[in-house]
């Protein structure tokens, strides 16, 4: 619950830029960065799995954590803040923007998300359906 007090702001100022449900926001930063306690998040501050393609990275750009293969690079950001913007910029991409289409349905966004492959986990969609039921995370989204 306190990483949710700490971002439900944020989530919500990003629901109104780029139309993500803050509940979704909240619950894949709370999986993703373990509450804000993974290493990816502490070192990093990247709360959503952010990956790097770049073949071109200027030192501190992103950084290697074992994750599915050794060579698997997440970017770094200067807070946690500045990559809630780019979760929500990444979601614009071609892969996701069709979500937007769905408004605050959580439920929807969740299958839409785990459909577009953000996850390899195949029960990402559950997951994020039962946090954010379990901790009321929809009442974000009004």
């Amino acid at each position: 619950l306190a990483y949710v007090r700490r971002f439900a702001k944020v989530a919500r100022a990003e629901m109104q830029r780029y139309g993500i449900p803050a509940s979704i926001k909240l619950a894949q930063g709370l999986i993703e960065s373990n509450a804000g306690e993974s290493p990816l998040a502490r070192r990093n501050h990247n709360h959503f799995g952010i990956k790097c393609f770049s073949k071109h990275c200027k030192k501190g750009h992103c950084t290697n954590f074992t994750d599915d293969s050794h060579k698997d690079f997440f970017r770094r950001y200067t807070s946690a803040w500045e990559s809630y913007r780019a979760h929500s910029r990444f979601l614009e991409g071609k892969r996701y923007r069709h979500l937007r289409e769905l408004g605050v349905d959580y439920r929807a966004w969740a299958h839409g998300l785990k459909k577009a492959g953000y996850a390899t986990d195949q029960r990402y969609a559950q997951k994020l359906i039962r946090l954010i039921e379990n901790l009321g995370l929809d009442q974000y989204d009004h």
